[in-house]
């Protein structure tokens, strides 16, 4: 017989064709609107709540039911991918190990969720991760948070594809997962790009959002100014944000981090970092083909020095002749160093696509939270009422033990004994069943103990959690102290620098030094690390309005070819030359340094290492003034060396600059603070000035285990016109998520001391607070700002000495006074 069918397969001689026409138009969009649904739904999309796709839901919650815990050891990745193919996703491995990789890049997710150990890919992007077989990987610490409690019907479940196991259709999500790690995919007719953000900044604006729930985009983008990128950078242009964070769209520019440094005996131009999504390869091509081109000039040599250990480091070498700042602007029109990202915030809120703005994206995760917080409530509430149930039930049988034994004993079956049980002692069935199945040796006298023990801490339980389900109020701030603590466990600093516009700096950077007259002018470093100069040789006024970036926490009187000094943490003197600086324009009131540098633009300072001050390099004067956090007190005499950094003041271990100030007069007021509430202040005289060598001497006496929080000058003449901030927290909270509670005093009221004592109170802690974790001392009026540079309003003055503070609205990282007192007059040396 011929190849094919046997006779037993041929139809029947009854065999009817039953067949159905259909137009072509019909089932092309019915075959199309199913694909569309499937992969707006199950595919490219985040949940507005827990932010995660269903291939990334299905991959964490899979690690989690494997126990693949940070504190166990790593497993294979193909053992994971196939646990989730075969289980939950019904799709290909490589798609399931892909979205796996994503999860453990560091260089596209802000707050990593998967712990990898082995080769999962470069920044670049040109080598890949290796194959599923030789990588391994376990849950990192933020995917423990993300899945928590989902064992206590925090979530709903779902059949699986094949109906034979459960999934979540969310995850409880501790983490708002979705600003934090942004999310990128592509849908059909739709698309989601969303930026990553600062844990720490988020949270706080969810906890704003919580207690003032009419909070606007502006209160909220005090808390979140902008996108905070794994990779770091500056962004460029804020209006873009906040088009994005009001309407759900917009686009801001991101800049590489550059700096111009000396190599060998030529300029060069070193880069640290690069924008969101750009590798080193990219970047490298696209300067070969303009140089090649002639469409870039002024490059002699180009070095990848880029490792796993010091991060991104692209050295471009500068022909002589060659302006660097010049060419670095070249660079960042012509090549990847400068990108943009476009923000599209589509995301499914109850299976729904949406676009949503910074606020709706905050309600939504945080309605999810209280929804998870209620149903956990309810699910211990009962599983600690139906623990009590059987408590009781042991506690009346215990009453009499014996007759409970004789009664057992003396019937016929288990049915007969549970019912005489439930008769004579008033038992419900579960009571009567757990005492029959339990061992005879618990009912004993200490057990009773126990028992009664363990009835009023389940009482208590119960009453707690009655008040959490029963309470909007509490419920809300349990879903707050939980997001405060996870800020706290998970928080990192902010990595990307933002700046209103680099127009002022474009043009500083363009200018040759030949051709920038030698006028006075002065040298500025606001709260947030940006330098810049102003054109003006008149000092600066007071007043105006309030912006980001606006508290100047030093500014010196310069000229536009000099040099000024960095006085560092380390006590290190950095030299910097006043024109690499960018010029802004006078204003009327205070100064606005949003087109400044940052800092590390500029100079390199080491891990830990923070900027303190500015001073002028001069070897005339009263000198500097230092104070340390051990309660050291230094005056240096004025001296200038032929190099770009000395040191300062030597330090002993353990100890660091805490303030570092130019002295005018040397009469000034040098004023310490200490973190246990001691504010101490005598006079510069009483300190002999030394050499760039010594050590210094006793400031202030400091208790065990406090430090001193702020060291700084007052001019004596200041008298009423002066003020002392002061903020009060718990020593336990994270750095930068303490809100806290402030006090504004007149500095008049805090009496003088002789060095080297403890001095006088200067706050009284409210309940929960046990340290300062910042202080200030200087000129009115006091500004303040936060650590994103977004302004913090101070309350008003306090008279008693030793108050206490009323609670701030966010976190104080900063406090200036008006510019007119930190300088005088610039002058031509």
């Amino acid at each position: 017989m011929a190849r094919g069918k046997t006779q037993q397969e041929l139809p029947d001689d009854d065999f009817e064709e039953h067949i159905l026409d259909t137009d072509i138009k019909d089932e092309m969009e019915s075959s199309f609107l199913e694909y569309a649904y499937s992969v707006i739904y199950s595919r490219a999309l985040p949940d507005a709540r827990d932010g995660l796709k269903p291939v990334q839901r299905r991959i964490l919650y899979t690690m989690n039911e494997m126990r693949l815990l940070p504190d166990r050891g790593h497993v294979k990745s193909a053992r994971v991918v196939g646990e989730v193919m075969g289980r939950l996703h019904p799709h290909g491995d490589s798609a399931i190990y892909d979205a796996l990789v994503r999860l453990v890049q560091q260089w596209m997710m802000r707050l990593p969720m998967i712990d990898g150990h082995g080769n999962f890919g470069s920044p670049d992007g040109v080598s890949g991760a290796a194959a599923m077989r030789y990588t391994e990987c376990r849950m990192a610490a933020p995917a423990v948070a993300m899945t928590a409690s989902i064992d206590e019907n925090t979530v709903d479940f779902r059949s699986n594809y094949d109906g034979r196991e459960l999934e979540p259709t969310v995850l409880p999500a501790a983490i708002p997962n979705l600003l934090v790690n942004g999310a990128a995919g592509i849908a059909v007719g739709m698309a989601t790009n969303m930026a990553p953000h600062n844990l720490i900044e988020v949270v706080a604006a969810c906890r704003h959002l919580i207690t003032r729930p009419a909070a606007d985009l502006d209160e909220l983008m005090r808390f979140i100014p902008g996108p905070d990128l794994p990779t770091g950078g500056t962004i460029v242009g804020l209006d873009g944000i906040r088009d994005a964070y009001e309407t759900g769209r917009g686009t801001f520019k991101i800049r590489a981090t550059a700096r111009v440094e000396t190599i060998g005996r030529r300029k060069g131009i070193v880069v640290t970092e690069l924008p969101y999504g750009v590798g080193t390869e990219k970047v490298i091509e696209r300067i070969k083909q303009l140089v090649q081109a002639k469409k870039l000039q002024g490059i002699s040599d180009l070095t990848d020095l880029t490792d796993k250990n010091n991060g991104t480091r692209i050295v471009i070498e500068v022909k002589n002749g060659f302006v660097p700042e010049a060419l670095l602007e070249q660079l960042y029109k012509q090549t990847p160093l400068e990108d943009s990202f476009g923000i599209n915030n589509v995301c499914l809120v109850d299976g729904q696509p949406r676009t949503l703005g910074l606020k709706e994206l905050l309600e939504v995760f945080l309605g999810h939270r209280y929804d998870v917080v209620r149903r956990r409530s309810q699910f211990r509430r009962d599983k600690a009422a139906a623990r009590l149930h059987l408590v009781e039930g042991l506690l009346l049988a215990i009453i009499d033990i014996d007759e409970v034994i004789q009664l057992i004993r003396s019937s016929e079956n288990g049915a007969e004994a549970k019912t005489r049980l439930m008769d004579v002692f008033d038992l419900s069935e579960l009571q009567a069943e757990y005492i029959l199945d339990m061992a005879l040796r618990r009912l004993t006298k200490f057990s009773r103990i126990e028992l009664e023990k363990e009835q009023s801490e389940l009482q208590a339980t119960i009453e707690a959690l009655d008040a959490i389900l029963n309470d909007e109020n509490l419920l809300k701030k349990v879903v707050s102290d939980e997001l405060a603590e996870v800020a706290k466990t998970y928080g990192t600093p902010r990595r990307t620098v933002l700046l209103s516009s680099a127009g002022t700096a474009a043009a500083a950077a363009a200018a040759s030094p030949l051709e920038v007259p030698d006028s006075p002018c002065f040298a500025l470093l606001s709260s947030t690390g940006l330098l810049a100069r102003t054109r003006s040789d008149e000092p600066l006024a007071s007043g105006g309005g309030r912006a980001n970036h606006d508290v100047i926490v030093s500014a010196v009187p310069a000229t536009a070819r000099g040099d000024i000094g960095i006085l560092t943490s380390t006590g290190r003197l950095l030299r910097l030359g006043v024109l690499e600086l960018p010029e802004i324009p006078p204003t009327a009131g205070e100064p606005n340094l949003q087109g400044g540098l940052p800092l590390s633009a500029l100079l390199s300072l080491d891990p830990g290492e923070r900027a303190l001050g500015l001073c002028t390099i001069t070897s005339e004067g009263p000198g500097l003034a230092l104070g340390t956090k051990l309660g050291t007190v230094k005056r240096v005499n004025p001296e200038v060396l032929s190099k770009d950094e000395w040191e300062v003041i030597r330090l002993a271990d353990g100890d660091e600059v805490v303030g570092a100030v130019q002295l005018r007069t040397g009469t000034e007021t040098l004023c310490f603070i200490t973190s246990d509430a001691q504010l101490l202040h005598f006079g510069a005289d009483q300190v002999r000035p030394q050499g760039r060598t010594g050590g210094g001497i006793a400031g202030v006496r400091v208790a065990h285990g406090s430090k001193v929080v702020f060291f700084g000058a007052l001019d004596p003449e200041a008298g009423e016109g002066a003020s002392v901030v002061t903020v009060a927290g718990a020593s336990t909270a994270l750095p930068g998520t303490e809100t806290g509670s402030a006090k504004v005093t007149p500095f008049s009221e805090y009496p003088g001391k002789g060095r080297a004592t403890g001095g006088v109170r200067c706050q009284r802690y409210l309940k929960g607070e046990d340290t300062l974790i910042f202080a200030w001392a200087g000129t009115d009026p006091a500004r303040a700002a936060a650590a994103s540079g977004a302004p913090v309003d101070l309350p008003p003055a306090d008279g008693r000495r030793d108050g206490s503070g009323i609670p701030l609205s966010q976190p104080v990282d900063a406090v200036g006074g008006p510019v007119s007192a930190l300088v005088g007059t610039p002058t031509v040396e």
